[in-house]
């Protein structure tokens, strides 16, 4: 065998390992795959009651943003100090100020704002009447009624929450809008669907 077809067979064997050893790699990156994936929440685990983590640090003062936990939209409104200070104000026009029907909010969030932080309202975006979801109505304004200082109007019955997700007098609503299970990873994450052991 000459010199120039021995280089050749060297060139061959060194293609073919190379080859070999990256279709394995492949191989082995792709059979890997399934089970990365399993290890992450699938659609029906989320909607039978898999947590959700919400940044926020990205929600503006004031502004609500809508998540959805065990298919139902949760609202996180971070709100203002204005908003926060007219809480108080509006007990004699609600049906249950102060919290009596305690299994609408955890044990935690029994206080003034409903809130683990007084900022930030976690609150699930559905009627207590009849399960429509209501329209989020955040600055006091329009046909409302002189009590009205923002908050949540159900359109299908007329059903009036305030910014606590607390209901008013007179809706057809019978109870406040629930508060779910949920806890502070940090500073600026909250984790829906599950209540911290010192919290709960």
């Amino acid at each position: 065998m000459s010199k120039k077809d021995k280089g050749f067979d060297k060139d061959r064997r060194k293609f073919l390992l190379t080859a070999t050893a990256l279709t394995g790699g492949l191989g082995v990156a792709a059979a890997g795959i399934p089970f990365v994936s399993s290890m992450t929440p699938s659609e029906k685990a989320k909607a039978a009651g898999a947590s959700v983590e919400v940044d926020t640090s990205k929600i503006k003062k004031g502004e609500l943003i809508t998540t959805e936990w065990r298919g139902q939209p949760v609202w996180v409104l971070n709100r203002t100090d204005e908003m926060i200070q007219s809480l108080p104000k509006l007990d004699k026009n609600l049906a249950d100020p102060n919290l009596k029907v305690t299994s609408q909010q955890p044990k935690y969030c029994q206080n003034a704002t409903r809130s683990i932080k007084s900022d930030m309202l976690v609150v699930v975006g559905i009627c207590t009447h009849l399960g429509c979801s209501p329209s989020a109505k955040i600055e006091p304004k329009g046909d409302m009624g002189d009590d009205w200082s923002g908050g949540f109007f159900c359109p299908c019955h007329g059903s009036k929450f305030d910014l606590a997700g607390r209901v008013y007098k007179g809706s057809p609503a019978p109870t406040n809008l629930v508060v779910p299970p949920h806890k502070y990873l940090d500073e600026n994450t909250i984790l829906i669907g599950e209540d911290s052991k010192d919290e709960a």
